[in-house]
């Protein structure tokens, strides 16, 4: 027989399982209205493809998978696109999400669909069509199936875990999906088993589902697949835990199950891919447990994007109901009001009331007991992590390890001062992710700026290169002009000689005319390469003042000709 293996902490909540448990599934009726969030799913929202007044068939994607990280959305059932736009969805913020909203027809018709024959795909192919599909994972995380199956050829799977443990108080829907459809969830299985190339398949599910634990091990008779009974410890049910019971193998911290060559997935999630694979049907519809305050507690298959109210309803709740919590008691959402959809990830809705869910003391200050460290899954130290979340001191909940915390609420059900500290927890993560962000927003704007300068910099050289070359090929292109030498007179020369006085000023004006001449011709020069402004189109009055300036002009080049011409006329010697 295989050894099973114990992880650090837990706890025996009361299991409030047989309310629910004993009843057979029902289909719920086709409600009036179904809303579907676009984010039902970790990673990035789908992508609308329909538009308003769209008509729809059953199973046609009505948004698709936007990157890697992602699920499309489908049609629950045939109808029109009523609208686009913002609702409430079940989530701690409280805040809207957008949302299609379908008004069925009543017809019920589905789009063209078949099964797959998955042996004859490429793995990659596979993958693509679980994308497609919008098979995620069921058990509470809602994890892109596809992703967690795109393995590198280094990622070798020894075991391949499916998780039938569903360990939370109240919650029946896998205890009931097990006794009913184990021959499908078998067939998802088989699928998994392609993907990923185990050596060992282990089923593990609590001792208090003995029902669910023969019908399970009927259906893997003759297989390679191991049903195995684990004890009744919450929270089993947590990925790493169940894990550890199984393999004895510890997930590192920070790091996925995959890393040490494990994988696993829900049985839920095993179910939603037997109904594609072999059915061809999209993800549209999962289990759900109508339980606590109600007449009739039972399990529901039900449409996503089915009102919780209109659920809710079946299950006839009583009139002195406090409210409702969507999920189970330890990690569920608590809500006054039931105006969300149902999404991929609902699995249990419970109704309150004073008798089944008395409003919690109020908080005391911590004795440091160390009771809520004895009980934690993940071996934590739960009052530190309280402390350093209570004075913002997050780099320090950091070297603690808060991100192993996977909020599983033990620690704050044995604490005797009844202090929230998985809110505690929730409320330090939300704040270290909106650093993360905005220091990742921070350094993105750094290195825009420090492109622009850069940016700036280089066409400054490229301007200054493009204007030396310009004024290079600018002096290569001018005339060659003659400099004027000056000519100095004999040093013998009788300065009172009248024919020495006229030969110096002849070189004088010699002298004058070159230089006079040299400016003329840099003169045309510079007019020919400048670009004359506003002399394209001239009015009389000023084609008349450049006349008379250019007469003036040629009046003084007349004056100077005729220079020196009263001069006396030479001695005779």
């Amino acid at each position: 027989m295989r050894q099973l293996y114990r992880y650090h902490g837990g706890i025996h909540p009361t299991e409030h399982k047989l309310e629910s448990s004993e009843l057979p599934s029902k289909s719920a009726p086709l409600p009036s209205r179904l809303i579907l969030p676009l984010h039902q799913h970790i990673g990035n929202g789908a992508k609308v493809e329909v538009q308003v007044g769209d008509k729809v068939l059953k199973g046609q994607m009505l948004a698709s998978a936007q990157g890697m990280i992602s699920a499309a959305i489908h049609a629950p059932t045939s109808g029109t696109v009523a609208a686009i736009e913002p609702h409430v969805v079940a989530h701690p913020s409280a805040l809207d999400g957008l949302c299609i909203h379908l008004v069925p027809d009543g017809e019920d018709r589905w789009m063209a669909h078949a099964p797959l024959d998955f042996h004859s795909l490429a793995k990659r192919e596979l993958l693509d069509s679980l994308r497609a599909a919008g098979i995620v994972g069921l058990g509470g995380a809602t994890f892109p199936t596809h992703v967690k199956y795109s393995l590198t050829p280094e990622q070798r799977i020894q075991t391949l875990v499916i998780n039938g443990a569903e360990c939370e108080p109240w919650i029946t829907t896998d205890d009931r999906l097990m006794r009913e459809h184990a021959a499908g969830i078998v067939s998802g299985i088989r699928v998994l088993q392609h993907l990923s190339e185990p050596a060992e398949v282990l089923i593990g599910i609590e001792d208090n589902k003995p029902q669910a634990i023969a019908a399970m091990r009927e259906a893997c008779a003759g297989s390679d697949i191991e049903v195995m009974a684990v004890p009744t410890l919450y929270p089993s049910g947590g990925e790493k835990q169940l894990i550890r019971i199984l393999t004895g193998k510890e997930v590192p911290s920070g790091d996925r199950p995959t890393s040490i060559g494990v994988a696993c997935s829900n049985v839920a999630t095993a179910y939603a891919i037997h109904r594609f694979v072999d059915h061809g049907e999209p993800l549209i519809s999962r289990q759900v447990t109508v339980t606590g305050n109600v007449r009739t507690p039972q399990n529901l298959e039900v449409l996503i994007g089915t009102p919780l109210a209109e659920i809710v309803r079946l299950a006839e709740p009583l009139p002195d109901g406090t409210g409702y919590i969507i999920g189970g008691p330890m990690m569920g959402l608590h809500v006054d009001e039931l105006d969300a959809p149902m999404v991929k990830a609902t699995n249990c809705i419970i109704v309150k009331s004073a008798q089944l869910f008395p409003p919690a003391p109020p908080a005391m200050p911590c004795i440091r007991c160390t009771r809520c460290a004895e009980v934690c899954p993940a071996d934590l130290q739960p009052q530190e992590l309280h402390w350093f979340a209570k004075a913002r001191d997050f780099g320090k909940a950091q070297e603690y390890h808060l991100f192993d915390c996977i909020e599983c609420g033990s620690c704050a059900y044995v604490c005797p001062s009844h202090i929230p500290l998985v809110q505690y927890y929730r409320f330090a993560k939300s704040e270290i992710w909106q650093r993360e962000q905005e220091l990742q927003a921070a350094e993105i704007a750094r290195e825009r700026h420090e492109y622009r300068l850069f940016r700036i910099e280089r066409e400054k050289q490229e301007k200054a290169e493009r204007l030396a070359q310009k004024e290079k090929a600018v002096q290569a292109a001018k005339p060659a002009v003659a400099t004027p030498l000056p000519v100095a007179a004999p040093a013998d020369a009788d300065p009172n000689d009248t024919l020495q006085m006229r030969v110096d000023a002849d070189i004088a004006r010699a002298n004058m005319q070159l230089r006079i001449d040299a400016a003329v011709a840099r003169a045309k020069e510079q007019a020919a390469t400048a670009q004359p402004r506003n002399t394209e189109v001239l009015t009389p009055q000023q084609q008349a003042e450049i006349a008379e300036i250019e007469a003036r002009r040629a009046k003084i080049r007349e004056m100077a000709s005729h220079a020196g011409a009263d001069d006396e006329p030479p001695k005779q010697s």
